[in-house]
């Protein structure tokens, strides 16, 4: 009997240790069984929220059957499903299956497995998915102030000194003025040092149009800024500081000057090293009606924290469109001696039907009123389009949640949104990468986020899911599945931009890029291909036509009129989320 007792202890204790062993083995972080293979994997390299639509791309030529979802905290796979069919992308360029992992809603940290392809980036299924990067492109927005210092205390490692005071500023003998004036605060426009009331007018009212809708989404001490600690939203403080200079821009007799730049770019430097001679150039209707149009609901945004200011705004905004009645055609050129950004326009039906909304909205009157009845639009959401068409979404936005409040219904504004989002929907279901445009212009990434508020709006009317799963989609695509492999949002995703047509993040001497902006995207057109060594890649098909390089200004800039529309949706989902 003693002989045989080690051999049978030896029996029985053997298999457990085996399967302590196997347990053990289990809860590494890393997959013990596939090699990573990021660039065959297209995912949101974010994440997705529990309840929600989790699709991934695969791409590859051979024959595949089934996915893995890997647990990397448990150490073990917790859902298969069978990958789609394989198709043929011509957008793309790629032959690609899709593995849905829709009905998995477990909080975690995962990574997708296929067999004979490898493993995908890792990403986490949890609540708040885009709480931090929602606060990035907020805090982008400070550090892209102008005539102000960044300290340390408020920018951290993007600390930078004072540029561009504006508080001495030259009139251009385009803007019929001699002299000088002061024309401080603001937000840099883009990639450059310009400062353009088109298109500041139409980012700002695309940003207060969130804070109109969920006012109590971003609380004071929300974003170490300045303003913080004075009882009143971060969000607020920041939206003001684009008005504050909106408001100086205005002429005498209510016109609207057009921008404030200097007379040629300046280079790759630093805000306070760029100390070309500035203007303030021009005089028109766009900017006359785009800035009626903000002040008018940002006497609305304003008026429960500083009514005076409200007032301010509004009767700007009153004599911006006496201006304008009476200037109805004025457009606006760049004279011969600047050649700093335009954003012209002949045709300014859209920003008029949208002051005209926001006019009615704020303090109603039968002139705004027939602008809005007896303007002809077509509300049929178009790639390409930029500022100048999206003016008109945020009439009818405007209009909708005016009746809402009144706890009215207009049926024809509610069909006319309904339409608007139905058509989007189509595309996404038969478009490559499920998303809503099959043209790729400068800014494509806009025309991506643009598309999901007209969703965010349907869903805000008529509570359909299909419109939320939509928009959940067309963010995916923006933080990485998409053709590229990149997050577009610079510091979001493991693939992101790091080389953006941006001057501080060039400047700076720091490695990463300012976080939280929206790279302009794939653009078929590679207007600026060959300039400055860009190189797209050779016959890039239109979803790849972008480029990781700073000289790329039509596929790797950043600009305010992109960055607003990400902030609102990104916004929405966090709010809307909640409720789910």
């Amino acid at each position: 009997m003693v002989g045989v007792q080690p051999t049978f202890f030896i029996m029985r204790i053997t298999p457990f240790l085996f399967l302590l062993l196997t347990l053990l083995s289990g809860c590494q972080t890393e997959p013990p069984v596939l090699v990573e293979n990021h660039e065959a994997f297209r995912i949101n390299q974010l994440g997705y929220y529990p309840v929600s639509p989790k699709k991934a791309v695969v791409v590859a030529n051979e024959a595949l059957t089934d996915f893995n979802l890997y647990d990397r905290t448990k150490g073990e796979v917790v859902f298969t499903g069978k990958l789609s069919d394989q198709q043929t992308w011509g957008l793309a360029g790629e032959q690609v299956y899709i593995a849905d992992f829709s009905a998995f809603e477990q909080p975690g940290e995962f990574e997708l497995q296929v067999n004979g392809v490898g493993a995908s980036y890792p990403f986490e299924i949890k609540e708040d998915l885009y709480k931090e990067a929602f606060g990035a492109t907020l805090k982008a927005l400070y550090l892209q102030r102008a005539s102000t210092d960044i300290p340390e205390t408020f920018g951290g490692t993007y600390a930078r000194a004072l540029g561009h005071p504006d508080g001495n500023v030259n009139f251009h003998p385009s803007s019929g003025r001699t002299g000088t004036t002061a024309s401080s605060r603001g937000w840099y426009d883009a990639g450059d040092y310009g400062k353009y009331v088109v298109n500041g007018a139409f980012a700002l009212g695309q940003l207060l149009l969130f804070m109109e809708e969920y006012p109590e989404a971003v609380r004071d001490n929300h974003s170490n800024i300045p303003e913080s600690g004075n009882d009143i939203s971060d969000y607020l403080d920041e939206m003001r500081y684009e008005m504050d200079w909106l408001l100086t821009m205005q002429d005498e007799d209510g016109g609207l000057f057009h921008k404030l730049t200097t007379k040629s770019f300046e280079g790759m430097i630093m805000p306070n090293l760029a100390i070309q001679p500035r203007f303030i150039i021009g005089k028109g209707t766009a900017a006359t009606l785009d800035f009626a149009a903000v002040a008018a609901r940002a006497f609305r945004v304003f008026y429960d924290t500083d009514r005076p200011y409200a007032y301010q705004c509004i009767e700007a905004a009153e004599k911006a469109w006496d201006w304008a009645t009476k200037n109805p055609n004025v457009a606006y050129k760049n004279p011969e001696d600047i050649v700093t950004g335009e954003y012209g326009d002949n045709d300014f039906t859209h920003e008029r039907y949208w002051a005209a909304a926001e006019l009615l909205t704020t303090v109603g009157g039968q002139p705004y009123a027939e602008v809005v009845e007896n303007a002809v639009i077509d509300f049929e959401f178009k790639a390409g389009n930029s500022w100048t068409q999206y003016m008109r979404y945020l009439g009818l936005y405007t209009l909708l949640d005016h009746e809402k409040r009144k706890q009215e219904t207009d049926e024809e504004l509610e069909r006319t949104i309904k339409a608007s989002a139905d058509a989007i929907l189509a595309t996404i279901e038969k478009n490559d990468y499920r998303q809503p445009i099959t043209d790729f212009h400068w800014g494509s990434n806009s025309d991506v986020a643009n598309a999901a508020i007209v969703l965010a709006q349907a869903y805000r009317q008529q509570g359909e899911q299909k419109y939320l799963d939509g928009i959940l989609e067309m963010v995916d695509y923006i933080f990485g599945k998409n053709a590229t492999g990149h997050s577009f949002v610079t510091g979001f995703g493991d693939k992101t931009p790091m080389y953006i047509h941006h001057r501080p993040s060039v400047a700076d001497g720091i490695e990463e890029p300012i976080p939280g902006w929206l790279s302009g995207g794939p653009n078929s057109r590679q207007q600026d291909q060959n300039e400055k060594g860009v190189n797209y890649p050779d016959n890039a098909p239109p979803m790849k036509s972008w480029v990781d390089q700073v000289p790329s200004y039509a596929s790797n800039e950043i600009c305010l009129n992109w960055n607003a529309p990400l902030t609102y949706i990104l916004g929405f989902l966090e709010q809307e989320m909640k409720r789910k």
